[in-house]
């Protein structure tokens, strides 16, 4: 388990990575070799993925995973790896804010020091995003827990306002603010990468702005350029990983050939990286 000293000093360094024009650019992992591929691959840190991580566990995502898998699986990517870790925690696996405070405390025993809380509400009758009064509460609780243990925990409050079409600039800009009074660290805001639009929020928000980027984004210097502190990916790693078991699949049972496999990585490279001692 890592020492509260450790967990300190990964929180401290990982608060440092975000930086605006210069963002901390995390490819998503969702297991443990994605995220030892991610570090072997130079990435400064690892964020999980809550939906690629709830896939891997055979649920779907959307607040669906239980809390203890989801801790479980980020205690294991936390312990293979040297660098940070962010958990994904979607809206805090749990319904009010002393669950959440309970999550963030599970959170820092699995060894991450930063989460994602989003403003997402999932359900038949409910709206698209929680009321900024109730999410607020929830974040200030995720703030107390980790200031009470001493961690200098990363939270970067998710605003859902352009993935469930629930509002522009001007409402986003409000809730970050609500958000960072409460006390939150960063803001993230998924769903738009149009250049206006991200400068507008990077200029408009007083805190570190993370964009979640894919095929048709701009790239990341571009983004940077706008004011961008950190660029993820989200699901998109998972999803294309995925994508090449079903053509891969589809390939062998039709064709019964094995071209999907050609650029696999080295049986051998992959053994050894799952085997260094950490």
């Amino acid at each position: 388990m890592t020492n509260q000293n450790t967990l300190r000093d990964r929180a401290q360094a990982f608060r440092a990575l975000h930086v605006p024009g210069r963002p901390l650019v995390l490819p998503n992992a969702w297991d443990t070799v994605s995220a030892c591929l991610v570090e072997d691959a130079g990435a400064a840190a690892v964020a999980t993925t809550s939906a690629g991580l709830a896939w891997e566990l055979g649920a779907p995502d959307g607040d669906r995973l239980e809390r203890d898998a989801a801790m479980e699986a980020v205690a294991r990517i936390a312990a293979a790896v040297d660098v940070p870790v962010s958990a994904d925690i979607e809206s805090g696996y749990a319904q009010d804010p002393a669950g959440v405070a309970d999550t963030v405390r599970a959170v820092l025993a699995a060894g991450a020091v930063g989460v994602n809380i989003e403003d997402a509400l999932y359900g038949a009758g409910e709206g698209p995003l929680r009321p900024v009064a109730e999410q607020a509460e929830r974040i200030a609780a995720a703030r107390e827990a980790a200031d009470t243990a001493g961690v200098p925990l990363y939270v970067n409050a998710r605003i859902d306002t352009f993935l469930r079409g629930a509002g522009g600039v001007d409402l986003t800009l409000e809730l970050a603010a609500a958000f960072l009074a409460a006390g939150a660290d960063g803001i993230f805001v998924p769903g738009t990468v149009e250049p206006e639009t991200v400068k507008l929020l990077a200029d408009g928000i007083d805190a570190p702005l993370n964009v979640m980027a894919g095929p048709g984004a701009p790239p990341v210097p571009e983004l940077a350029a706008l004011g961008a502190a950190r660029v993820s990916v989200g699901s998109g790693i998972t999803q294309a990983a995925h994508a090449l078991v079903r053509r891969a699949t589809r390939e062998l049972l039709t064709a019964g050939t094995y071209d999907s496999l050609t650029d696999g990585l080295d049986y051998g490279e992959l053994n050894e990286l799952l085997g260094r001692t950490r």
